[in-house]
């Protein structure tokens, strides 16, 4: 059974573009009948609109095997009086939601993705939070890749804010146990016997996402088919009981050297 990220793992960080045997990894997992979630951190578009992207990009498996941070939103965050940080298609993505988006006395300030914040964000986050705000993280990232270039991830910027003002924080998107509580009873629906311990998870944010699965008992499997160029880049510096169970190239190698249990 498997969990499966989107960006630097299905898709390229670049240009969006499948990797290689990304699309054959699914059609593998579709035709052995193998239970599968795919989980992504997108915030940028509509749930909808980017699980119809990854459709036409020839991925091919049905919504209820989709979950994204934007679809569990609504049960940690409150539509009104919400100071939000990320991508222009992040603010305008919430406001099709509902969401009213108010930057001068906000409940929540919630950060998602964004290469370019400033300091004057960071200090208006900071003064919100010390004023009562409470912080949220669309996802905890631990490095946003994009054309080339690698910024400190979602998961980075809390982090910073936490040691800044002493506000904790919550996390919405991957690795929070609910977002993987939440990908678990969807993988229930296609296996009722599922359990975290039954569980490979797959991705390129080998702190962001593999280290909450492995805390919660799930194999993982790291790809340095996107926010990192090496396992050398990373990996020697984890905490030996985070460190990956296996490391691949991309996809196609899982697919043709991993074992691939058939149930």
């Amino acid at each position: 059974m498997y969990f499966i990220d989107v960006q630097g793992t299905l898709i390229s960080d670049e240009d969006k573009s499948p990797i290689e045997g990304s699309r054959e990894f699914i059609s593998y997992l579709n035709e052995h009948k193998l239970p599968y979630m795919v989980i992504t951190n997108n915030t940028k578009k509509a749930s909808k609109d980017f699980y119809n992207f990854l459709q036409a990009s020839g991925f091919e498996f049905g919504f209820d095997k989709y979950l994204d941070p934007l679809m569990l939103l609504e049960e940690k965050v409150e539509k009104d009086a919400v100071a939000a940080y990320g991508a222009i298609e992040f603010l305008k993505t919430l406001e099709s939601m509902g969401y009213t988006l108010n930057y001068t006395k906000p409940k929540t300030v919630l950060v998602a993705i964004k290469e370019d914040f400033t300091s004057e964000e960071f200090a208006q986050m900071i003064e919100f939070l010390l004023q009562g705000a409470k912080l949220v993280g669309m996802h905890e990232t631990s490095i946003y890749a994009k054309n080339g270039k690698r910024y400190p991830g979602v998961g980075a910027v809390l982090k910073m804010l936490e040691f800044a003002t002493s506000v904790s924080y919550e996390v919405v998107g991957k690795p929070s146990t609910a977002f993987y509580g939440e990908s678990l009873m969807h993988l229930q629906k296609q296996n009722p016997a599922a359990t975290f311990e039954h569980i490979e998870i797959i991705s390129d944010d080998v702190k962001g996402d593999l280290g909450g699965a492995k805390e919660l008992g799930m194999k993982t499997i790291f790809v340095t088919s996107g926010k990192y160029k090496t396992a050398e880049e990373i990996v020697p510096f984890l905490d030996e009981n985070l460190r990956p169970d296996f490391v691949y190239k991309n996809m196609q190698e899982i697919l043709s050297q991993h074992n691939l249990e058939r149930k």
